[in-house]
């Protein structure tokens, strides 16, 4: 999830807000989830696509319902030009991506994540102390 986080890095992990309606999993938010393809690892990445969007990366511009989307929290120096087909994203799952596009296994090569593998809302680095602060 470079540059929003690094290696190393400890952050806070909310696991309430989803748990108990406290918010609802938004576009643009760092979650936390069981990796689909092995539910023994985490993954953390950012939501790009919400319920009953449809999702398209030409040559790594992200489309959501056909409209480019602003990611100012994606430098260019990790950007990529991959491509991936249109998905539409179905109830209760959500679409990922990681922030480091050209070094990210994320949504473009193993589709949607369930909701019910989303646990967590990363929120807040607290380690190194340098660091320190809410992730955006």
């Amino acid at each position: 999830m470079m540059p929003a986080l690094a290696d190393q890095e400890r952050i806070f992990i909310n696991k309430f807000t989803y748990r108990f309606g406290i918010e609802n999993i938004e576009r643009g938010d760092m979650v936390v989830f069981l990796y689909p393809g092995d539910t023994s690892k985490s993954y953390i990445k950012r939501v790009i696509g919400i319920p009953g969007d449809a999702v398209e990366v030409k040559e790594g511009a992200v489309l959501i319902n056909g409209s480019l989307i602003e990611e100012s929290y994606v430098p260019e120096e990790f950007l990529d030009r991959i491509s991936a087909p249109r998905t539409l994203v179905k109830p209760d799952e959500y679409y990922v991506m990681g922030d480091h596009r050209s070094a990210s296994n994320d949504s473009r090569s193993w589709g949607t994540v369930p909701k019910e593998y989303i646990y967590g809302k990363a929120v807040f680095v607290y380690w190194p102390l340098q660091k320190l602060g809410r992730l955006h």
